[in-house]
């Protein structure tokens, strides 16, 4: 019958090699007076391969190793060594007795002292804390003083012009009203006078810079040392005068400064422009809306009174109207006097143009929805004017 076998293969040094000594025990059966024994059992050998019969059930050792020629060996250390390098015992308290304590007085004084002691030091730190708070207080009032005189020496003068109030210097300059009232020696409700002279706490350059938010470009200026010379942000300031943050800037150009009262001024401007414009927008609407029942889509040119642009009597219209330059007249084309209602004298509008025209002329036949506005002798007008299409209503 043939046999199967399985082979496994076994990492090495899995399996323990066997103890030959005969002098020392093996670790499983230590005895009492035992000071070394063997850890590899004579049961155990090193094995390399071991196969599994099937029929047997059994698993055989196919390959062995050698056995290395030093022997292994562990040390016995009994309990009672282990307890005194290990273990700490300590005495117990119920063999212990008692211990003579300090009188309940002496403790208390001790307590009030220590206690005493520590109000001591807190209270030393405290004094420290504040004298050190009063050198930095006294220091920082040097500094505002000497920034005070460096301010002094450097400053310049700004002459009041027409609708100058304290209020308005002040804001310019980024400064407080009280303070220039009392730089400058002046009453709280005092009225300025165009011309005076009143002194700023800053260099000329800056007082005129500041006052006409421009800033002439010297040599070695940056956008950088600008913005800082006027406490302004760089990137605020490029976006302001529409160039790049990492531009050059030439000695001589002119930069805008985005100053607080000048952007107020801008903002106060585009509101005023965008409300006069939304008013006439509004009466345009109002006054062309309200205006007759009728509208239309025409083509709109314009005529003067020349021969080459009408006949032979450029004064003289249909209907035998006659015409003189600064009349508002219009001529129709013929579709509109049959088809659409209009007439010698009709009142109309035209999206536009401000008044009212009325038609007094007819054009030739071949035109379809057109009109043809009259400007007068101003031959150069109605050619600016060309074609357009604009509404009518009437």
């Amino acid at each position: 019958m043939a046999k199967n076998y399985l082979t496994f293969f076994m990492i090495p040094f899995i399996m323990l090699e066997v103890a030959t000594a005969k002098n020392i025990v093996d670790c499983r059966i230590v005895t009492g007076g035992t000071t070394e024994c063997n850890p590899y059992s004579s049961k155990f050998i090193r094995a390399k391969e071991i196969t599994y019969d099937l029929d047997r059930k059994k698993l055989i050792i196919a390959k062995t190793l050698p056995v290395p020629e030093k022997k292994a060996s562990l040390k016995v250390i009994s309990v009672a060594d282990m307890i005194e390098k290990y273990v700490k015992i300590e005495e117990p308290m119920r063999f212990k007795g008692t211990e003579k304590t300090a009188p309940l007085k002496e403790i208390k004084k001790e307590k009030t002292y220590t206690q005493l002691e520590k109000i001591r030091q807190r209270r030393k730190a405290l004094l420290d804390l504040v004298k050190k708070l009063k050198e930095e207080k006294q220091k920082q009032k040097l500094e505002a003083l000497k920034l005070a005189r460096e301010k002094q020496e450097e400053q310049g003068l700004y002459i009041v012009k027409k609708g100058d109030t304290l209020s308005t210097i002040a804001t310019k300059f980024n400064l407080k009203t009280s303070f220039l009232i009392s730089s400058n020696h002046l009453k709280k409700n005092e009225a300025l006078r165009i011309g005076k002279k009143l002194t700023i706490p800053y260099s000329q350059k800056v007082i005129d810079a500041m006052a006409s938010a421009e800033y002439k470009v010297e040599e070695g200026d940056t956008l950088i040392s600008i913005a800082d010379k006027f406490d302004l942000a760089p990137k605020e300031l490029a976006e302001f005068n529409h160039i790049k943050s990492s531009a050059t800037i030439r000695a001589g150009k002119i930069l805008l400064l985005p100053l607080p009262y000048k952007i107020a001024e801008i903002e106060k401007k585009k509101k005023a422009e965008a409300k006069r414009k939304k008013i006439i927008v509004s009466k345009k609407r109002k006054m062309i809306r309200g205006f007759g029942k009728r509208k239309l889509r025409v083509t709109a040119t314009a005529y003067s009174s020349h021969r080459g642009q009408t006949d032979k009597t450029p004064f003289l219209a249909a209907w035998n109207n006659r015409i003189r330059p600064g009349m508002k007249i219009i001529a129709v084309s013929r579709d509109m006097l049959t088809r659409y209602g209009m007439r010698n004298g009709t009142k109309v509008r035209i999206g536009g143009l401000p008044g009212i025209y009325r038609v007094r002329d007819k054009m030739n036949k071949r035109f379809r929805k057109r009109i043809d506005i009259y400007m007068g002798v101003d031959r150069r007008k109605a050619l600016r004017w060309g074609r357009r299409s604009v509404i009518m209503y009437w």
